[in-house]
């Protein structure tokens, strides 16, 4: 599982990585990257946390005034569909794919004091979704799965617990 803390992380290693992946796998897919579908992953990752639709947009009229909201939410679904970005349907906001290389149902971890939110990707967890559903006859056709709780670092500053780092 990864950790919810980001000490000693190259932060623009990783959203050039992650721009890198997303070229690549478009021209893979025959998928257009769109330089606008670029600039939003990039903003997106460059949040490194969750990022609301609107303030991708606030970020993104910054460097083109025309920018309107369909714009933002059409480059969205495209990241969205293709693996690249995860929708945190709890806070209405998106976060960067780890593994867009795959196709993947992730869980989610969310931390409720500094937002920060750590993806993992538990097969058991998925399998068990989809025999109980079976069980009563249902198709899961989508699933998000979101735990809430408290990070290592904010159960250590309020005194609640240990680190796990």
């Amino acid at each position: 599982m990864e950790t919810l803390s980001f000490k000693d992380h190259d932060h623009s290693r990783c959203i050039s990585n992650a721009l890198g992946s997303a070229e690549r796998i478009c021209e893979e897919r025959s998928v257009r990257f769109t330089p606008l579908r670029r600039r939003v992953l990039e903003l997106v990752w460059q949040s490194h946390g969750p990022i609301g639709a609107y303030e991708v947009l606030d970020r993104l009229r910054a460097e083109r005034r025309r920018a309107a909201p369909p714009t933002v939410y059409r480059a969205l679904q495209f990241l969205g569909d293709e693996g690249f970005v995860h929708r945190i349907e709890s806070l209405n906001a998106y976060v960067g794919c780890t593994t867009p290389e795959s196709r993947h149902n992730a869980q989610y971890l969310i931390c409720g004091l500094c937002g920060e939110v750590a993806e993992i990707d538990v097969d058991e967890i998925t399998s068990a979704i989809h025999h109980r559903a079976g069980d009563f006859g249902f198709e899961v056709r989508r699933q998000t799965v979101e735990v809430a709780g408290l990070c290592s670092r904010c159960r250590v500053e309020q005194g609640d617990g240990t680190s796990f780092d």
